[in-house]
């Protein structure tokens, strides 16, 4: 390729990618999106299991997975993350929960993309994460903002020691908590699901060998627990 001023550039690489959902007509769709954008499909999965099977035998730059697929691409993620590490991992999924992209990013994803995004951006989305940048949809950046923000504007003075034990996320919910809030409206809150939040508080309890929340709140309140 040549530019105005007459100078040669370097081709673009091709990416490689393993594509896992288990909709035929979302894979389609993407497989279309990468190929416009100078991609190579070289596999499809329509589960995690799969995924990390095909991934393994492709060792392609990126594993491009669903979240919500049977065997679970967050599963999926973590397996490859484990046995393929050269392999960047990106999720693309229609779910923007905090659950879920936190457990993706944990899992080892270097990106969350949303399915709603524009596919014309995808390839370059794969390029970006391939030089070492973050992939993640715009209205979700804040979120992982806050997440990290939340030890040092959420737990003030880190007033005892039994508050060292927790979580940013669990602070966050026994704070709602104590400020007597019900547990759906702390999950509404927070933008998570009410069994997610009992798994929190169930977390805390065990961290603070107390059998009640209440029991939690009065350790939590004490500046020499």
């Amino acid at each position: 390729m040549v530019t105005d001023d007459g100078r040669a550039t370097p081709p673009t690489r091709t990416v490689t990618v393993v594509i896992a959902d288990d909709q035929s007509r979302i894979r389609r769709r993407v497989r279309e999106a990468l190929a416009a954008g100078g991609c190579e499909v070289v596999a499809e999965a329509a589960s995690g299991d799969e995924a990390v099977r095909l991934t393994l035998a492709h060792r392609p730059d990126v594993a491009l997975l669903d979240i919500h697929m049977p065997g679970s691409g967050i599963r999926a993620a973590r397996e490859i993350a484990k046995q393929v590490p050269d392999t960047a991992i990106v999720m693309l999924t229609l779910s923007a929960t905090d659950d879920d992209l936190f457990d993706s990013l944990r899992a080892g994803a270097s990106g969350y993309l949303l399915k709603d995004g524009d596919p014309r951006l995808l390839a370059q989305a794969l390029r970006g994460v391939l030089a070492g940048e973050g992939a993640v949809h715009p209205r979700l950046v804040a979120r992982i903002m806050e997440e990290f923000r939340a030890p040092a504007t959420r737990r003030p003075g880190r007033a005892s020691p039994a508050a060292a034990k927790l979580t940013a996320r669990e602070w966050e919910v026994m704070s709602l908590l104590a400020d007597g809030l019900s547990t759906e409206e702390a999950a509404g809150r927070l933008f998570l699901s009410a069994t997610t939040v009992r798994v929190h508080v169930s977390s805390v309890l065990k961290k603070l060998r107390v059998k009640d929340r209440e029991s939690a709140f009065r350790i939590l309140r004490r500046r020499d627990s």
